[in-house]
């Protein structure tokens, strides 16, 4: 099974890892002994991080692969993941989000590749602009046409 490892700005990994496990209580399983976090503070030195890095991922992966998720592409734990990538063994994504986690922690039963694909399938599919309008103040707000339950919690 494919593991993975999130390096994101701390304390970033460590709570998408936490709301995970929370999301996958009934299954915890998937958020469990392969699924590591790096949580990278404002003044980390990449070499010590990198290191870090590679002894999580030595003591999670089975031989299947790993998946690095990070936070931003060009901060600091992007540039820790970059230094990561090991070609069929390594993956690097960025831009990690708890959808994209939490299709990846799913879907992580094929190869590296696969389960790539599902991270950048997640992630993009994970992120919409939700119907309605900015919301106003209290006084003059009225929930869209349809929306009859947050009309009526509204009037309450």
């Amino acid at each position: 099974m494919i593991s993975v490892l999130l390096v994101a700005h701390a304390p970033l990994a460590s709570a998408l890892a936490q709301a995970a496990s929370h999301v996958y209580s009934c299954a915890p399983e998937r958020a469990g002994t392969q699924l590591r976090t790096l949580d990278v503070p404002a003044d980390a030195d990449v070499e010590s991080m990198v290191l870090a890095a590679q002894a999580l991922i030595g003591a999670i992966d089975d031989g299947s692969g790993t998946l690095v998720m990070t936070d931003a592409f060009g901060a600091t734990p992007g540039n820790v993941a970059a230094r990561l990538v090991d070609c069929g063994k390594i993956a690097v994504v960025a831009g990690v989000n708890l959808p994209m986690l939490l299709r990846v922690l799913c879907y992580r039963d094929g190869t590296l590749t696969q389960t790539v694909d599902k991270a950048l399938s997640g992630g993009t599919q994970g992120v919409l602009q939700v119907a309605g309008s900015p919301v106003q103040n209290q006084a003059s707000r009225s929930a869209p046409a349809g929306h009859d339950l947050a009309r009526i919690h509204h009037q309450q």
